[in-house]
């Protein structure tokens, strides 16, 4: 078998076993969260294994997506924007997922809720940070650190964004 075909044969495989657990499917499209969501707040526990309490995850979630609509406090500059963070996104996208530090802020953002805060709060934050995302039909600003992106590309972003912090969220 060549490399390639065995590349386009494991690569689902591969972002499948991503999962914090099996049975929780991965956010792999932006309309796969509300679902995941869903599965959060049926669990038993929930629990992250990071630095961040559920709460706070769930609400920089939801910040990154509020800030593509209504701007980014502390945006990289331009240069920096069109050079690595072209290529950070276009990286990211090409792999199909995105890998950052899980326990730093958006540049500029409020404070995120702390230890013994209402994740289900959060967690409707969060909700209504996607259904407004999706309902919006104007402009979308640019992103702190990848510059302008289309809505499709913001799309991608989010999911892969969420996806990356479902890594160390933990259903009991």
């Amino acid at each position: 078998m060549t490399l390639r075909r065995r590349t386009v044969l494991l690569a689902p495989l591969a972002l499948a076993g991503t999962a914090a657990h099996a049975d929780t499917p991965r956010v792999l499209r932006l309309s796969d969260a509300p679902p995941w969501l869903d599965r959060l707040e049926a669990a038993r526990g929930v629990r992250t294994s990071g630095a961040w309490p559920l709460a706070a995850v769930l609400a920089h979630l939801a910040q990154s997506i509020e800030m593509s609509l209504d701007g980014y406090p502390a945006p990289r500059s331009a240069l920096f924007q069109q050079t690595l963070g072209v290529g950070a996104f276009a990286f990211f996208a090409w792999r199909g997922r995105m890998s950052h530090p899980l326990d730093e802020p958006i540049p500029g953002a409020p404070a995120l809720p702390r230890e013994g805060d209402d994740w289900r709060a959060a967690a409707q934050r969060l909700r209504a940070a996607i259904a407004r995302f999706e309902a919006h039909g104007g402009a979308l600003r640019p992103h702190f650190a990848y510059g302008a992106l289309d809505k499709a590309q913001y799309r991608l972003a989010h999911a892969m964004h969420i996806a990356n912090h479902q890594d160390e969220i933990v259903l009991a």
